[in-house]
């Protein structure tokens, strides 16, 4: 297999690609400041990506992170309610590196940072009450845990991801 993925911003879905053929595809949630490369915009870095690491693999759906470690928590509704301001990284992880220099890695000609992996840009699970197909997230890629869980199991370190 050839994986690859294609994060489409306008229409906020996210296809898996096996070569050329479309193996699925996901409603997902970006940037609600929209898209752009500089760190601290909160904005969905574009261009071409790779998956640098994966993170999570050894823990249940709904697993709780926070600075890529497991707190130990599993999400539920009360969870959620008694941190309401949280942003939440649940289930996988799938940390993003740009591979396009002074566009989303490392910096600009103007010496901004734009390097995505540095921003800790990841497509990651999100509350399943978060809506999907509305940007909404502070610069991630999120997906419902389930569809995160399956596309950790299809992807490795390395695969290609292009932002649009």
């Amino acid at each position: 297999m050839s994986i690859r993925l294609i994060v489409d911003t306008t229409t906020q879905t996210l296809c898996v690609l096996d070569n050329d053929t479309i193996i699925a595809n996901f409603s997902i949630s970006t940037a609600k400041n929209g898209t752009g490369q500089l760190a601290d915009t909160g904005c969905t870095p574009l261009g071409k990506h790779i998956i640098a690491q994966k993170i999570g693999g050894a823990y249940p759906i709904n697993a709780v992170f926070v600075g890529r470690q497991f707190t130990g928590e599993i999400y539920d509704v009360a969870l959620g309610q008694s941190h309401p301001d949280r942003d939440w990284i649940l289930s996988r992880i799938l940390w993003l590196k740009g591979t396009e220099y002074g566009h989303n890695l490392c910096k600009t000609a103007d010496g901004k940072s734009c390097d995505t992996y540095a921003r800790y840009i990841y497509i990651h699970g999100t509350p399943d009450s978060e809506p999907m197909g509305v940007p909404l997230s502070h610069g991630c890629v999120r997906m419902r845990n389930e569809d995160v869980v399956w596309l950790y199991e299809q992807v490795d370190i390395g695969t290609s991801v292009e932002i649009i």
